[in-house]
This record gives C-alpha cells, sequence and structure tokens, in this order.
C-alpha cells in the first residue's frame, strides 16, 4: 500500500459531536474501481460512498478486507474470518465529514495541499487528462485527473525516494448514478467487532506495531490529517 503511506497522514484532535448524515436525494453516491500496483504485486479496490460514507472492499491474499466509514465509527474487519475493529473516529476527522465532500479519490487535493502544481495535459484512455506533480525529498507524485469541473483522478503515480519503490493507482470505473442505502454502510452482524476508543487504538497499535485482526488503509477518515 505505497500509495497510502506516501498520500495519507495524519493527526490527533479534540472532541467534538459529529453532525449527523443528511437523507435524501440530493447526498451524491459515488462508485469508483481502482487498480493499484506496486513491487509487492495488484490488487483491485471497490469504492461506494453516499455523501460522507464510505465502503471499500479490497482482496489481499484471499482474504476480503471490508472497511466502513459512518458517522462516529471507522469499521475494518476481514470477511474470511468475520473479525475487525470499530474504532472511535477522532473529532477532527468527524468534523470534515460533509454530503459534498466525497470520502475517497481526493488525491488532486491532497497533492496541492503538498505543493504540487498542474505540469500540462494529455490524453489518457481516450480522454484529455490535466497533470499535476511534485517533487520533494520524499520522491515524486504525479496525477492524472479528468480536465472538466470534476477533476477526478485518472492515474496516480508514486515514486518512494527512502524506499525506492514506484507503486500507480489507476481508476479505472467512476459511476455517480447508483441509489446507494444507509444500510449498505453498516458492518454485517455476524461480524466479530471489537470496539475501541481511538486512544486505545492508538496506545495499541504504537505497542504492536501490527495492523491486528484488519488493516486501517484510509487514516485520514480515522483521524485528522496534518496540514503539509
Amino acid at each position: 500500500m505505497l500509495l497510502v503511506l506516501v498520500l495519507a497522514a495524519a493527526s490527533a484532535a479534540g472532541e467534538e459531536a459529529p453532525a449527523p448524515t443528511p437523507r435524501g436525494a440530493d447526498v451524491p453516491t459515488w462508485y469508483a474501481q481502482a487498480v493499484a500496483r506496486d513491487d509487492a504485486g495488484l490488487n483491485v479496490t471497490h469504492y461506494w460512498s453516499r455523501g460522507p460514507m464510505l465502503r471499500a472492499e479490497t482482496v489481499i491474499s484471499g482474504h476480503r478486507i471490508v472497511t466502513i466509514v459512518k458517522g462516529q465509527w471507522y469499521y475494518a474487519f476481514d470477511a474470511l474470518s468475520g473479525r475487525g475493529w470499530a474504532i472511535r473516529r477522532d473529532a477532527g476527522a468527524v468534523a470534515r465529514d460533509a454530503p459534498e465532500r466525497r470520502p475517497f479519490g481526493n488525491e488532486l487535493q491532497v497533492l496541492l495541499d503538498q505543493g504540487a502544481e498542474k505540469v500540462g495535459e494529455e490524453m489518457l484512455w481516450g480522454r484529455l487528462a490535466e497533470i499535476f506533480r511534485i517533487t520533494d525529498e520524499r520522491g515524486r507524485r504525479e496525477l492524472w485527473v479528468t480536465s472538466d469541473d470534476k477533476k477526478l483522478p485518472m492515474r496516480v503515480e508514486v515514486f518512494d525516494r527512502r524506499s525506492g519503490q514506484t507503486g500507480s493507482t489507476e481508476y479505472v470505473v467512476w459511476d455517480a448514478s447508483l441509489e446507494i442505502p444507509d444500510a449498505f454502510f453498516e458492518p454485517d452482524p455476524s461480524v466479530e467487532l471489537e470496539r475501541l476508543e481511538f486512544e486505545e487504538y492508538l496506545r495499541r497499535s504504537a505497542e504492536s506495531g501490527s495492523a491486528g485482526v484488519a488493516p486501517v488503509f484510509y487514516a485520514d477518515l480515522l483521524h485528522a490529517r496534518k496540514s503539509e
């Protein structure tokens, strides 16, 4: 998960009550399919969102890892073993939730915050794409987005200078026409979830240095990202 490690950074914030998730046809829904490649191999991730709610699924070594983010809770579980976490989200992350803010596919804003600049345009998969790039002591991050006002990510490429590894992610499908019910953003009742407060999750992660029963892939949705 080179791309996640390089693009995401996070920090903690104080307690704050979350806003309820609005209901209604005006809340946007999104589906995307992304193919990631790095030195470890290839994996495919499916993303669904309704407003700020997220469900993501990816298969790693035969294990279907499901992430659900809804309100105060960040769920990460292994659908094969039926075990996982329910971690209370940091208030700083919850405070960023908004009906119009898609919880995934926001690489352009992340790179702009890091200082990326537009470096050109080119045709990608038969469509005009704008290219943004940043090169610094960490390496190089390059992003292709659609040239319309949505600026949807099409391809992300990351070179990590420290490890010498290069990883890429391609968003091969985008769909904003699906009707997705709230129930889709709930874990299956048969899954055994260990509930943790945010501070307890941080303590365990620091002590063990491991992801536990299921990895946390989207750290910026669990705790607030630092400005860069």
